[in-house]
């Protein structure tokens, strides 16, 4: 047995170790024999490793980048003078207007209705989860959910007020132009402008409010005043005074997506301002249109029946 040097190149990267090989030829041989397949295992669990690492840098890299630089959304169709075009028809996928805030299934109201009419569950929509109620406000939302059935303005085909006309689960369409972008929605036939250029304050108080935009960047905002008291935010008996005051955004987040948010201040009823968020969605459908929902005809016998002569006996 000597000390001597071998060179090995058994693998496509020539390397060269200090080993002690056998001076015999026969020992020497079965030396090759039981080193040579160690020395390759190593190599090729150490390259696995190197593989591992490098793969798990490209994905933390690729992660961070993804986080810290998001990418504007791909083929936005715009306007003529650079904005976001929002044309369309519009709706969302979510229970906001059974309860802004998030509950569980339940029972309808109309026991023969059974599944037809129960209450689909659904998560808040609500930023922090809860409706800041005042105490006194508190009270009458309770008092609201108790007799939903009669006080809801839904029930009886009211216009439904900014911002519930935006999550009812009827579509709506956006006729966007440089000075005014009108909305129409499938529900009752509502219908608000929105004044881009000529902005005024509203002259009286109506259930759809008087609504002035601007563009901030790729966000249309919406200040919307002029909202009398009558309308509700959703089948819970969620509500407000005619103090309210409404701040829609819109951000367009892909071709078919936007993001809606409605910052709500009023307070005669709630202790701080509060906001909503959720998703629209627009309907790609090639025939994608917006029908009518004139509900009046109704409920002609749930509010005027009572008037009816009844013939004599």
């Amino acid at each position: 047995m000597y000390r001597r040097t071998w060179s090995a190149a058994r693998t496509e990267r020539t390397r060269t170790a200090s080993v002690r090989v056998p001076r015999d030829p026969r020992l020497k041989a079965l030396w090759l024999k039981l080193t040579t397949p160690v020395t390759d295992c190593r190599i090729r669990v150490v390259r696995k490793a190197r593989f591992v690492r490098g793969a798990m840098v490209v994905v933390l890299t690729w992660f961070w980048l993804g986080c810290a630089f998001p990418q504007a959304p791909a083929n936005r169709a715009r306007t003529p003078d650079g904005h976001p075009d929002l044309s369309g028809i519009w709706q969302v996928l979510n229970t906001a207007n059974w309860d802004l805030e998030g509950h569980a299934a339940a029972p309808g109201l109309m026991i023969p209705l059974g599944a037809i009419g129960a209450v689909p569950p659904g998560l808040s929509v609500v930023e922090g989860g809860s409706i800041p109620y005042l105490p006194e406000a508190a009270a009458k939302k309770k008092e609201n959910f108790a007799h939903r059935l009669e006080l809801d303005p839904e029930v009886k085909c009211y216009l439904p007020g900014v911002p519930r006309a935006t999550y009812m689960p009827y579509p709506f369409q956006i006729v966007e132009s440089q000075k005014q972008i009108l909305i129409s929605y499938q529900y009752a036939s509502a219908a608000r402008a929105i004044d881009m250029e000529n902005h005024k304050k509203a002259p009286i108080d109506s259930w759809m409010g008087w609504s002035n935009g601007r563009w901030e960047g790729d966000t249309l905002v919406v200040d919307v005043t002029g909202l009398n008291d009558a309308t509700w935010f959703d089948r819970s008996g969620n509500f407000h005074s005619d103090a309210l005051h409404v701040v829609e955004r819109y951000t367009p987040r892909s071709p078919d997506t936007m993001r809606y948010e409605a910052a709500i201040d009023d307070p005669k009823v709630f202790s701080r301002p509060w906001k909503i968020s959720m998703i629209l969605y627009r309907h790609a459908e090639e025939n994608a249109q917006l029908l009518e929902f004139k509900c009046v005809e109704f409920v002609e016998e749930l509010m005027y029946g009572h008037w009816k002569k009844k013939p004599s006996q």
